[in-house]
């Protein structure tokens, strides 16, 4: 039997920010005090008609999260952002590990999830997989530990070299999480002297802001080769991409490079705020990680931070590089869909898929394009929540002046479109439309939150108005008119739309762009409506 279709609410609390996003700056000997460097902190709930929760999330979609990040001035313009000198960043290292009691663990999870989730938005696994996490002896080297389990997790294949190991518990529970995940530990000896054949990415988790002084065996020797990939670059070869974590090894922390040939990494991930060598960087993408902000540290320091999208751990400074906009490929990777492994029923087939984007988490798995006609011939097109998959038909809500409840007065035909990226699928449906019944639009505006009821009201859809303000004091009266809790009733240009398919398409991206398409036509076979299914060429 179909699932009735669910609503999604976006008023969930963040479980996250029951955590503390912070990070463990390096420490380099046994007797040095380990310091805290500050992170920054970082939907989807579908409810049923009757407003019972349908789904495990973690995190609202709302912008409620920067506002979490207490006094810090949330800026856009990246010459705005603050920067910390060494004694700065140590200061804040000391306040957050005295009286805000943050653990060195909990700060290097959420430093090291930062930086992997920074990687993954820039180089994908299908690309990228092959990651070398190289990891000193310190804080910084446990930020990368932490990243490479994230990366694991994400879909890398990650391998570690951490030749000079912290002898302390946490430490060893993080090698031994790695361990148990069978990702490789490579000695120095066993890397190669070219990492180019090897690896995709080089992970630089050697030192952090805290160390001084000339870089000692092994690690002069591995900085040296990530110096060598940089001077790949410059001769037009293609070496792996090397991201440094808060710092790049070897540069001064405020001055940056000072003798011109250290790493020029192609990513750097800060953590709390930029240090002032970050100036100093030049490669296509600097990253802020973590995302929680403490009052008393943004109004002691004066901390002008970029705003953080979403529910997402990292934060890009500054502008993507500019791209090659005909460059822009996706490499699909997916299960084969053949017509012997298909639904014989589209209802059941979409049924099936929609269900597969609920259980990978995807946001608003329900929202379609919809595409209308009228007498002009001039399509428009538009996205939409689908809010019913009954058994033989799609069904949807709107106001019946827009645009297209115009345009499907004039040629009730509709094709609608779903597209859900993380599982590189999309559907195509396309049928003739009519109103659902007046009955059916009312039960659904009354199970819609009251403040939705009111918005529908107030939204004459597609029609001029002279701002917001204008919405905003229609609402306002519609509040005290209805203050006391009475119903509010459904306007008469207001309700739903019900599309009866004649065409099913399902679309599975698949490599070298030879995807897999699917074709449900209806036919009749003996005075019984069956599904005809084709196979079509890409």
């Amino acid at each position: 039997m179909l699932q009735p279709l669910v609503r999604r609410s976006k008023n969930m609390k963040c479980l996250l920010t029951q955590f503390s996003p912070f990070k463990f700056s390096n420490f380099n000997y046994p007797n040095q005090t380990p310091k805290p460097n500050l992170l920054l902190p970082s939907p989807t709930g579908f409810w049923s008609w009757s407003s019972t929760i349908n789904r495990r999330e973690y995190c609202s979609s709302s912008i409620t999260g920067v506002k979490s990040m207490a006094s810090a001035k949330i800026v856009n313009d990246p010459d705005s952002v603050s920067y910390l000198n060494q004694r700065e960043a140590a200061e804040i290292d000391e306040i957050l590990m005295g009286p805000l009691g943050f653990s060195v663990d909990q700060l290097m999870e959420l430093a090291g999830l930062s930086v992997a989730t920074s990687i993954a938005g820039v180089y994908k696994p299908a690309e990228h997989s092959r990651v070398l996490a190289l990891c000193g002896p310190g804080n910084n080297g446990g930020d990368g530990l932490v990243a490479a389990r994230h990366l694991h997790h994400f879909g890398y294949k990650p391998f570690i070299c951490y030749p000079k190991r912290t002898a302390k518990a946490l430490y060893n529970g993080l090698v031994t999480q790695l361990e148990s995940l069978s990702i490789p530990f490579l000695s120095v000896e066993d890397l190669p002297v070219d990492f180019s054949s090897s690896f995709d990415i080089v992970v630089d988790a050697i030192f952090g802001f805290s160390f001084h002084g000339s870089p000692r065996p092994p690690f002069d020797d591995l900085i040296q080769r990530l110096v060598a990939l940089g001077n790949a670059k410059q001769k037009n070869q293609k070496p792996p991409v090397i991201v440094s974590v808060d710092i790049p090894s070897g540069w001064h922390v405020e001055e940056g490079d000072l003798s011109g040939e250290g790493i020029t990494p192609d990513m750097l991930v800060s953590l709390t705020a930029p240090k002032l060598c970050a100036n100093k960087f030049s490669g296509p993408h600097h990253f802020l990680g973590g995302r929680f902000v403490p009052p008393t540290i943004a109004e002691k320091f004066k901390l002008h931070l970029p705003a953080y999208s979403g529910t997402s751990m990292c934060v890009r400074i500054g502008k993507p590089p500019r791209v090659d906009i005909s460059a822009l490929r996706e490499n699909y990777i997916s299960p084969v869909l053949s017509k012997d492994q298909a639904e014989t029923d589209p209802f059941v087939q979409f049924q099936k898929w929609f269900d597969d984007a609920m259980a990978a988490g995807l946001k608003e798995p329900n929202a379609m394009a919809l595409s209308t006609t009228g007498k002009d011939g001039k399509p428009s097109s538009r996205m939409v929540l689908l809010k019913g998959l009954e058994k033989d038909s799609f069904v949807w809500y709107t106001n019946y002046g827009s645009q297209k409840a115009r345009q499907l007065s004039e040629n009730p035909q509709a094709a609608l479109l779903f597209y859900w990226d993380g599982l590189n699928r999309q559907v195509r449906i396309e049928g003739p439309v009519e109103k659902v019944s007046d009955e059916e639009s009312e039960e659904y505006f009354h199970s819609r939150p009251r403040g939705s009821q009111m918005g529908a009201i107030v939204s004459k859809q597609s029609t001029v108005i002279p701002g917001r303000e204008f919405l905003y004091q229609q609402q306002k009266e519609l509040e005290a008119r209805y203050s006391d809790g009475s119903v509010i009733p459904k306007p008469k240009y207001w309700g739903g739309y019900r599309l009866k398919p004649e065409l099913f398409e399902f679309w599975q991206g698949q490599p070298s762009r030879l995807h897999d398409r699917l074709r449900y036509t209806p036919e009749d076979v003996e005075g019984k409506r069956v599904w005809k299914i084709d196979t079509l060429s890409p």
